[in-house]
Protein backbone atom coordinates (compact mmCIF):
# COMPACT_ATOMS: atom_id res chain seq x y z
CA UNK A 1 0.00 0.00 0.00
CA UNK A 2 3.21 2.29 0.65
CA UNK A 3 4.33 1.75 -2.75
CA UNK A 4 2.24 4.05 -4.72
CA UNK A 5 3.36 7.32 -2.51
CA UNK A 6 7.10 6.04 -2.56
CA UNK A 7 7.04 6.19 -6.43
CA UNK A 8 6.24 10.12 -6.11
CA UNK A 9 8.99 10.96 -3.71
CA UNK A 10 10.83 13.77 -4.61
CA UNK A 11 14.37 12.79 -4.73
CA UNK A 12 13.03 10.43 -7.43
CA UNK A 13 12.16 13.08 -9.76
CA UNK A 14 13.52 16.48 -8.97
CA UNK A 15 17.43 17.38 -8.24
CA UNK A 16 18.20 17.47 -4.75
CA UNK A 17 17.13 20.96 -2.90
CA UNK A 18 13.46 20.79 -5.06
CA UNK A 19 10.27 19.93 -3.43
CA UNK A 20 6.53 19.61 -5.00
CA UNK A 21 6.09 22.81 -2.88
CA UNK A 22 8.07 24.83 -5.13
CA UNK A 23 6.73 23.30 -8.47
CA UNK A 24 3.55 23.98 -6.80
CA UNK A 25 3.94 27.64 -6.73
CA UNK A 26 2.58 27.65 -10.36
CA UNK A 27 -0.75 27.47 -11.31
CA UNK A 28 -2.58 23.84 -12.43
CA UNK A 29 -2.97 25.71 -16.11
CA UNK A 30 1.23 26.28 -15.90
CA UNK A 31 2.63 23.07 -14.35
CA UNK A 32 2.48 19.45 -15.74
CA UNK A 33 0.72 17.19 -13.48
CA UNK A 34 0.95 13.19 -14.05
CA UNK A 35 -3.13 13.14 -14.29
CA UNK A 36 -3.09 14.54 -17.32
CA UNK A 37 -1.85 11.75 -18.93
CA UNK A 38 -4.73 10.02 -18.43
CA UNK A 39 -6.26 11.84 -21.71
CA UNK A 40 -3.68 9.63 -23.89
CA UNK A 41 -5.76 6.66 -23.99
CA UNK A 42 -8.71 8.48 -25.71
CA UNK A 43 -6.82 10.16 -27.60
CA UNK A 44 -4.84 7.03 -28.79
CA UNK A 45 -8.71 5.64 -29.42
CA UNK A 46 -9.56 9.07 -31.26
CA UNK A 47 -6.29 8.46 -33.62
CA UNK A 48 -7.58 4.50 -34.46
CA UNK A 49 -10.91 5.64 -34.93
CA UNK A 50 -9.83 8.61 -37.20
CA UNK A 51 -6.99 6.20 -39.18
CA UNK A 52 -9.32 3.79 -40.26
CA UNK A 53 -11.51 6.68 -41.66
CA UNK A 54 -8.33 8.42 -43.26
CA UNK A 55 -7.70 4.71 -44.78
CA UNK A 56 -11.27 3.77 -45.86
CA UNK A 57 -11.66 7.30 -47.71
CA UNK A 58 -8.96 9.05 -48.14
CA UNK A 59 -6.27 6.80 -48.64
CA UNK A 60 -7.78 4.84 -51.56
CA UNK A 61 -8.34 7.89 -54.09
CA UNK A 62 -4.75 9.53 -53.51
CA UNK A 63 -3.16 5.87 -53.84
CA UNK A 64 -5.25 5.85 -57.48
CA UNK A 65 -3.59 9.09 -58.16
CA UNK A 66 0.03 7.75 -57.71
CA UNK A 67 -0.80 4.70 -59.88
CA UNK A 68 -1.31 2.50 -56.85
CA UNK A 69 -2.41 -1.09 -57.70
CA UNK A 70 -2.99 -4.59 -56.02
CA UNK A 71 -1.34 -7.09 -57.70
CA UNK A 72 -3.26 -9.96 -59.24
CA UNK A 73 -1.97 -13.49 -57.90
CA UNK A 74 -2.66 -16.85 -58.58
CA UNK A 75 -4.66 -18.15 -55.41
CA UNK A 76 -3.67 -22.01 -54.14
CA UNK A 77 -6.00 -25.00 -54.95
CA UNK A 78 -8.32 -26.13 -51.63
CA UNK A 79 -6.12 -28.45 -49.40
CA UNK A 80 -7.35 -29.21 -46.43
CA UNK A 81 -4.63 -30.66 -45.32
CA UNK A 82 -2.11 -28.35 -46.10
CA UNK A 83 -4.03 -25.63 -44.94
CA UNK A 84 -4.20 -27.22 -41.43
CA UNK A 85 -0.11 -27.59 -41.73
CA UNK A 86 0.03 -24.09 -43.13
CA UNK A 87 -2.13 -22.60 -40.24
CA UNK A 88 -1.36 -24.84 -37.34
CA UNK A 89 2.51 -25.30 -37.82
CA UNK A 90 5.07 -23.98 -40.42
CA UNK A 91 3.79 -21.47 -43.89
CA UNK A 92 7.84 -22.90 -45.14
CA UNK A 93 7.99 -26.52 -44.42
CA UNK A 94 11.07 -28.69 -43.72
CA UNK A 95 12.52 -30.87 -46.35
CA UNK A 96 11.23 -33.91 -43.86
CA UNK A 97 7.85 -32.51 -43.54
CA UNK A 98 7.75 -32.01 -47.39
CA UNK A 99 8.53 -35.90 -47.95
CA UNK A 100 5.84 -36.59 -45.04
CA UNK A 101 3.16 -34.27 -46.64
CA UNK A 102 3.82 -35.82 -49.94
CA UNK A 103 2.90 -39.20 -48.98
CA UNK A 104 -0.23 -37.71 -47.26
CA UNK A 105 -1.58 -35.98 -49.81
CA UNK A 106 -0.39 -37.60 -52.92
CA UNK A 107 1.14 -34.56 -54.42
CA UNK A 108 4.50 -34.27 -55.59
CA UNK A 109 7.40 -32.35 -53.90
CA UNK A 110 7.07 -29.47 -56.68
CA UNK A 111 3.48 -29.43 -56.26
CA UNK A 112 3.45 -29.02 -52.50
CA UNK A 113 6.42 -26.46 -52.60
CA UNK A 114 4.40 -24.40 -55.18
CA UNK A 115 1.23 -24.71 -52.88
CA UNK A 116 3.04 -23.45 -50.04
CA UNK A 117 4.77 -20.34 -52.04
CA UNK A 118 0.75 -19.52 -53.31
CA UNK A 119 -0.59 -19.92 -49.95
CA UNK A 120 2.38 -17.60 -48.50
CA UNK A 121 1.32 -14.92 -51.16
CA UNK A 122 -2.11 -14.60 -50.47
CA UNK A 123 -0.97 -13.68 -46.82
CA UNK A 124 0.91 -10.83 -48.54
CA UNK A 125 -0.45 -7.06 -47.15
CA UNK A 126 -2.33 -5.42 -50.36
CA UNK A 127 -0.22 -2.43 -51.89
CA UNK A 128 -3.06 -0.03 -51.03
CA UNK A 129 -3.05 -1.65 -47.14
CA UNK A 130 0.59 -0.53 -47.24
CA UNK A 131 0.22 2.94 -49.16
CA UNK A 132 -2.80 3.74 -46.89
CA UNK A 133 -0.29 3.35 -43.58
CA UNK A 134 2.14 5.47 -45.12
CA UNK A 135 0.09 8.05 -45.87
CA UNK A 136 -1.49 8.23 -42.38
CA UNK A 137 1.74 8.36 -40.79
CA UNK A 138 2.87 10.71 -43.34
CA UNK A 139 -0.22 13.16 -42.35
CA UNK A 140 0.39 12.91 -39.31
CA UNK A 141 4.03 13.35 -39.15
CA UNK A 142 4.02 16.56 -41.42
CA UNK A 143 1.29 18.31 -39.23
CA UNK A 144 3.29 17.62 -36.10
CA UNK A 145 6.22 18.79 -37.16
CA UNK A 146 4.81 22.36 -38.61
CA UNK A 147 2.55 22.41 -35.61
CA UNK A 148 6.06 22.07 -33.28
CA UNK A 149 8.14 23.82 -35.08
CA UNK A 150 5.65 27.07 -35.42
CA UNK A 151 4.78 26.49 -31.04
CA UNK A 152 9.12 26.38 -30.80
CA UNK A 153 11.14 28.78 -33.37
CA UNK A 154 10.48 31.68 -31.28
CA UNK A 155 11.37 30.10 -28.12
CA UNK A 156 14.67 30.99 -26.50
CA UNK A 157 15.53 27.07 -25.79
CA UNK A 158 15.34 25.96 -29.30
CA UNK A 159 18.02 28.39 -30.21
CA UNK A 160 20.05 28.08 -27.09
CA UNK A 161 19.97 24.44 -25.00
CA UNK A 162 20.88 25.63 -21.65
CA UNK A 163 17.71 27.53 -21.69
CA UNK A 164 16.19 24.11 -21.31
CA UNK A 165 17.22 23.87 -17.52
CA UNK A 166 16.83 27.47 -16.39
CA UNK A 167 14.68 27.96 -13.52
CA UNK A 168 13.83 24.49 -14.11
CA UNK A 169 11.84 22.60 -12.98
CA UNK A 170 9.54 25.53 -11.86
CA UNK A 171 9.13 26.29 -15.83
CA UNK A 172 5.48 27.74 -17.28
CA UNK A 173 4.05 24.88 -19.66
CA UNK A 174 2.38 26.69 -22.49
CA UNK A 175 -0.91 24.95 -23.64
CA UNK A 176 0.83 24.63 -27.24
CA UNK A 177 3.17 22.21 -25.51
CA UNK A 178 0.81 20.71 -23.78
CA UNK A 179 -1.65 19.55 -26.56
CA UNK A 180 1.79 18.90 -29.02
CA UNK A 181 3.08 15.98 -25.95
CA UNK A 182 -0.53 14.91 -25.72
CA UNK A 183 -1.18 14.58 -29.30
CA UNK A 184 2.51 13.02 -29.97
CA UNK A 185 1.82 10.76 -26.45
CA UNK A 186 -1.97 9.45 -28.09
CA UNK A 187 -0.38 9.05 -31.62
CA UNK A 188 2.67 6.30 -30.45
CA UNK A 189 -0.23 5.09 -28.38
CA UNK A 190 -2.49 3.73 -31.41
CA UNK A 191 1.05 2.55 -33.34
CA UNK A 192 1.12 0.53 -30.39
CA UNK A 193 -2.83 -0.31 -30.57
CA UNK A 194 -2.63 -0.95 -33.73
CA UNK A 195 0.93 -2.57 -34.42
CA UNK A 196 0.06 -6.31 -34.12
CA UNK A 197 -2.45 -5.52 -37.39
CA UNK A 198 -0.74 -3.65 -39.03
CA UNK A 199 1.67 -4.91 -41.63
CA UNK A 200 4.82 -6.78 -40.23
CA UNK A 201 7.93 -5.51 -40.63
CA UNK A 202 11.11 -7.28 -40.25
CA UNK A 203 12.25 -4.97 -37.54
CA UNK A 204 8.73 -5.61 -35.63
CA UNK A 205 10.54 -6.21 -32.68
CA UNK A 206 12.52 -2.77 -32.39
CA UNK A 207 9.40 -1.14 -33.70
CA UNK A 208 7.67 -2.24 -30.70
CA UNK A 209 11.02 -1.17 -28.23
CA UNK A 210 10.60 2.05 -30.07
CA UNK A 211 6.92 2.89 -29.65
CA UNK A 212 7.21 1.83 -25.76
CA UNK A 213 10.43 3.29 -25.12
CA UNK A 214 8.99 6.69 -26.75
CA UNK A 215 5.71 6.36 -24.82
CA UNK A 216 7.64 5.97 -21.45
CA UNK A 217 9.86 8.68 -22.73
CA UNK A 218 7.32 11.27 -23.34
CA UNK A 219 5.18 10.32 -20.00
CA UNK A 220 8.07 10.56 -17.78
CA UNK A 221 9.71 13.78 -19.17
CA UNK A 222 6.09 15.08 -18.82
CA UNK A 223 5.84 14.10 -15.13
CA UNK A 224 9.43 15.47 -14.37
CA UNK A 225 8.68 18.22 -16.30
CA UNK A 226 11.61 17.57 -19.08
CA UNK A 227 9.22 19.93 -21.65
CA UNK A 228 11.39 21.86 -23.33
CA UNK A 229 13.96 19.09 -24.53
CA UNK A 230 10.89 16.57 -24.62
CA UNK A 231 9.56 19.13 -27.12
CA UNK A 232 13.00 19.29 -29.07
CA UNK A 233 12.85 15.46 -29.26
CA UNK A 234 9.68 15.31 -30.99
CA UNK A 235 10.68 17.51 -33.35
CA UNK A 236 13.55 16.17 -34.53
CA UNK A 237 12.17 12.83 -34.85
CA UNK A 238 9.24 13.97 -36.84
CA UNK A 239 11.71 15.61 -39.34
CA UNK A 240 13.02 12.69 -40.90
CA UNK A 241 9.90 10.53 -40.77
CA UNK A 242 8.71 12.60 -42.95
CA UNK A 243 10.76 12.05 -45.92
CA UNK A 244 10.85 8.32 -44.88
CA UNK A 245 7.05 7.61 -45.07
CA UNK A 246 6.97 9.99 -48.05
CA UNK A 247 9.52 7.99 -50.02
CA UNK A 248 7.11 4.94 -48.95
CA UNK A 249 4.05 6.32 -50.89
CA UNK A 250 5.59 7.09 -53.99
CA UNK A 251 7.26 3.29 -53.88
CA UNK A 252 3.85 1.49 -54.00
CA UNK A 253 3.06 4.19 -56.61
CA UNK A 254 4.18 3.11 -60.26
CA UNK A 255 6.01 5.64 -62.34
CA UNK A 256 7.85 7.30 -59.52
CA UNK A 257 10.81 5.80 -59.40
CA UNK A 258 13.10 8.48 -59.65
CA UNK A 259 11.35 10.63 -57.33
CA UNK A 260 11.10 7.67 -54.66
CA UNK A 261 15.19 7.67 -54.86
CA UNK A 262 14.95 11.34 -54.72
CA UNK A 263 13.04 11.23 -51.57
CA UNK A 264 15.28 8.54 -50.10
CA UNK A 265 18.63 10.15 -50.19
CA UNK A 266 17.32 13.31 -48.92
CA UNK A 267 15.74 11.01 -46.07
CA UNK A 268 18.94 9.03 -45.71
CA UNK A 269 20.61 12.84 -45.45
CA UNK A 270 18.45 13.75 -42.88
CA UNK A 271 18.27 11.12 -41.30
CA UNK A 272 22.33 10.52 -40.50
CA UNK A 273 22.62 14.20 -39.64
CA UNK A 274 19.70 14.36 -37.10
CA UNK A 275 19.84 10.78 -35.53
CA UNK A 276 23.11 10.04 -35.24
CA UNK A 277 24.65 13.59 -35.47
CA UNK A 278 22.27 16.00 -33.61
CA UNK A 279 20.70 14.07 -31.36
CA UNK A 280 23.89 12.73 -29.60
CA UNK A 281 25.75 15.67 -29.56
CA UNK A 282 22.87 18.18 -28.74
CA UNK A 283 20.28 16.11 -27.31
CA UNK A 284 22.11 13.91 -25.29
CA UNK A 285 24.31 16.09 -24.48
CA UNK A 286 22.69 18.70 -23.22
CA UNK A 287 20.99 16.37 -20.40
CA UNK A 288 23.87 14.65 -19.33
CA UNK A 289 26.20 17.73 -19.22
CA UNK A 290 24.56 20.83 -19.67
CA UNK A 291 21.70 19.90 -17.12
CA UNK A 292 24.53 19.09 -13.93
CA UNK A 293 25.59 22.83 -14.77
CA UNK A 294 23.13 24.29 -12.22
CA UNK A 295 22.04 20.50 -10.17
CA UNK A 296 23.67 16.84 -8.81
CA UNK A 297 22.42 13.81 -10.39
CA UNK A 298 18.85 12.42 -9.32
CA UNK A 299 17.27 9.22 -10.46
CA UNK A 300 14.74 10.65 -12.65
CA UNK A 301 18.02 11.92 -14.42
CA UNK A 302 19.73 8.34 -14.92
CA UNK A 303 16.21 6.87 -16.38
CA UNK A 304 15.62 10.11 -18.73
CA UNK A 305 18.78 9.61 -19.80
CA UNK A 306 19.12 5.68 -20.18
CA UNK A 307 15.68 5.93 -22.50
CA UNK A 308 17.51 8.56 -24.60
CA UNK A 309 20.48 6.12 -24.71
CA UNK A 310 18.07 3.36 -25.91
CA UNK A 311 16.67 5.37 -29.01
CA UNK A 312 19.94 5.97 -30.02
CA UNK A 313 20.76 2.70 -30.05
CA UNK A 314 17.80 1.79 -32.13
CA UNK A 315 18.77 4.88 -34.53
CA UNK A 316 22.71 3.40 -34.96
CA UNK A 317 20.54 -0.35 -36.06
CA UNK A 318 18.13 1.45 -38.51
CA UNK A 319 21.62 3.71 -39.61
CA UNK A 320 22.90 0.43 -40.65
CA UNK A 321 20.12 -1.11 -42.48
CA UNK A 322 19.80 2.48 -44.45
CA UNK A 323 23.41 2.45 -45.23
CA UNK A 324 23.47 -0.82 -46.14
CA UNK A 325 20.89 0.24 -48.78
CA UNK A 326 22.48 3.05 -49.54
CA UNK A 327 26.03 0.96 -50.80
CA UNK A 328 23.46 -1.62 -52.58
CA UNK A 329 21.90 1.31 -54.75
CA UNK A 330 25.49 3.29 -55.78
CA UNK A 331 26.98 -0.30 -56.96
CA UNK A 332 23.64 -1.30 -59.03
CA UNK A 333 23.19 -4.58 -57.16
CA UNK A 334 20.04 -3.16 -54.54
CA UNK A 335 18.02 -6.59 -54.43
CA UNK A 336 15.51 -5.42 -51.57
CA UNK A 337 14.70 -3.17 -49.70
CA UNK A 338 16.99 -2.99 -46.27
CA UNK A 339 14.82 0.07 -44.63
CA UNK A 340 12.89 -0.35 -41.89
CA UNK A 341 9.76 -0.66 -44.21
CA UNK A 342 10.39 -4.12 -45.31
CA UNK A 343 8.28 -6.85 -44.86
CA UNK A 344 8.57 -10.20 -42.80
CA UNK A 345 9.45 -13.77 -44.32
CA UNK A 346 6.68 -13.68 -46.44
CA UNK A 347 8.21 -11.41 -48.95
CA UNK A 348 11.46 -13.72 -49.34
CA UNK A 349 9.40 -15.18 -52.29
CA UNK A 350 10.13 -11.84 -54.12
CA UNK A 351 12.25 -11.39 -57.00
CA UNK A 352 15.32 -11.15 -55.79
CA UNK A 353 16.80 -8.97 -59.29
CA UNK A 354 14.81 -6.22 -59.29
CA UNK A 355 14.69 -3.31 -56.81
CA UNK A 356 11.08 -3.36 -56.10
CA UNK A 357 10.57 -5.71 -52.94
CA UNK A 358 6.88 -5.55 -53.87
CA UNK A 359 7.00 -8.02 -57.04
CA UNK A 360 4.79 -11.25 -56.97
CA UNK A 361 5.60 -14.88 -56.84
CA UNK A 362 4.62 -15.23 -60.41
CA UNK A 363 6.11 -12.14 -61.81
CA UNK A 364 9.25 -13.10 -60.11
CA UNK A 365 8.87 -16.72 -62.55
CA UNK A 366 7.98 -15.22 -65.27
CA UNK A 367 10.77 -13.29 -65.72
CA UNK A 368 13.34 -16.25 -64.83
CA UNK A 369 11.41 -17.94 -67.26
CA UNK A 370 11.79 -15.50 -70.09
CA UNK A 371 16.02 -15.22 -68.88
CA UNK A 372 16.06 -18.28 -69.07
CA UNK A 373 14.46 -18.42 -72.66
CA UNK A 374 17.09 -15.88 -73.94
CA UNK A 375 19.72 -17.79 -72.92
CA UNK A 376 18.52 -20.87 -74.78
CA UNK A 377 17.88 -18.29 -77.75
CA UNK A 378 21.47 -17.38 -77.56
CA UNK A 379 23.00 -20.64 -76.82
CA UNK A 380 21.49 -21.88 -80.07
CA UNK A 381 22.11 -19.20 -82.12
CA UNK A 382 25.76 -20.10 -80.90
CA UNK A 383 25.34 -23.19 -82.08
CA UNK A 384 24.34 -22.35 -85.51
CA UNK A 385 26.91 -19.58 -86.14
CA UNK A 386 29.87 -22.70 -84.89
CA UNK A 387 28.22 -25.30 -87.52
CA UNK A 388 28.04 -22.72 -90.02
CA UNK A 389 31.60 -21.56 -89.68
CA UNK A 390 32.89 -25.69 -89.40
CA UNK A 391 31.02 -26.10 -92.25
CA UNK A 392 32.58 -23.45 -94.57
CA UNK A 393 36.14 -24.25 -93.29
CA UNK A 394 35.62 -28.23 -93.96
CA UNK A 395 34.54 -27.34 -97.87
CA UNK A 396 37.75 -24.65 -98.10
CA UNK A 397 39.75 -27.32 -96.80
CA UNK A 398 38.36 -29.78 -99.70
CA UNK A 399 38.56 -27.07 -102.19
CA UNK A 400 42.72 -26.87 -101.55
CA UNK A 401 42.82 -30.71 -101.47
CA UNK A 402 41.15 -31.20 -104.92
CA UNK A 403 43.55 -27.97 -106.35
Amino acid sequence: MDLLPDIWREDYWLPPGVTWRDVEQLADSERARPRDLLIALPLALGFVALRYVFERFFAPPMGRCLGVKNRIQATAAPSPKLESFYTQRSRQPTQSEIVNLMSLCGKTQRQIETWFRLRRNQDRPCQTKKFGEAAWRFFFYITAFTAGLACLIDRPWFWDLRECWRKYPVQIMERAHYWYYMLELGFYGSLLLRISVDVKRKDFKEQVIHHLATIFLLSFSYCANYLRIGTLVMLLHDSSDILLESAKMFNYGTGWRRTCDTLFVVFTMVFLVTRLVIFPTKIIHTTLVLSMEDFKPFPGYYFFNVLLMVLQVLHIFWAGLILRMVYKFMKGKLEKDERSDEESDVEEEEDNNGRNVDQGGDHCWERSKDKLNSQRSMLTNNCVLNNLTNHRESVADKMRKAD
